[in-house]
């Protein structure tokens, strides 16, 4: 009689008929890609990604090496799926406001509140994004996307600044980078189902950091 892949230990189908079993080792039986990387980038932010080994995400899954190998090929392409899930949201984030809004200053507006709505639905993937350090090629390519979208920010500034909708006696770039680290700071003291509410929650980070940019 063969043994069932849960009795292994092994990552299975997504299916709504999977029925569980009792797991040989520690942990859930029947993992799905999404708990797998979930689990993966939790360890990777709190260990830090150099640090983590296959070993080490195997263990805290209670999974055999193997299992994770069935659906994913390495460690790298585990943080390259992470780190995507985060780009892809500020990045869809920011074309949406492009796409929707009149006007430069409502675009930037809707562009902060669309990277918190990301980062308040998304938090340790955007946490795992802003903690790269660039040892590796993904890294790199992932610090390079998040340098074009500062660009992308600060340039908003920029048309903004030229309507007469914000003062432009501060430079740009200073005034993305500024509003943006107020936005990053929050993966570090927000809290996923806590007492903030994320909508109100992205109303204070604009009526801090846009609305004392007001023209004088």
């Amino acid at each position: 009689m063969p043994v069932s892949p849960a009795y292994r230990g092994e990552v299975t189908d997504d299916s709504a008929d999977a029925q569980p079993r009792v797991p040989a080792r520690r942990g859930r039986p029947g993992y799905g890609r999404e708990e797998v990387l979930d689990v993966a980038v939790r360890v990777f932010t709190e260990q830090g990604y150099d640090a983590t080994s296959i070993a080490d995400l195997s263990k805290e899954l209670g999974l055999t090496k193997s299992a994770l190998y069935h659906h994913f090929a390495s460690k790298e392409q585990l943080l390259a799926l992470a780190l995507e899930r985060a780009l892809s949201g500020l990045e869809g984030a920011l074309e949406r406001a492009i796409e929707e809004q009149a006007t430069a200053a409502d675009r930037l507006r809707a562009a902060v509140r669309g990277a918190i709505e990301v980062l308040t639905s998304q938090q340790s993937y955007v946490t795992l994004l802003l903690r790269l350090r660039g040892n590796s090629p993904v890294e790199l390519d992932a610090l390079d996307r998040r340098r074009r979208f500062d660009q992308r920010i600060a340039g908003l500034v920029r048309e903004a600044q030229a309507e007469g909708r914000i003062r432009d006696d501060i430079d740009a770039g200073t005034v993305a980078r500024l509003v943006f680290g107020m936005i990053n700071s929050l993966v570090e003291w927000y809290r996923p189902g806590g007492a903030i509410d994320p909508v109100l929650l992205a109303d204070d980070v604009l009526a801090v950091a846009l609305d004392g940019l007001r023209p004088r």
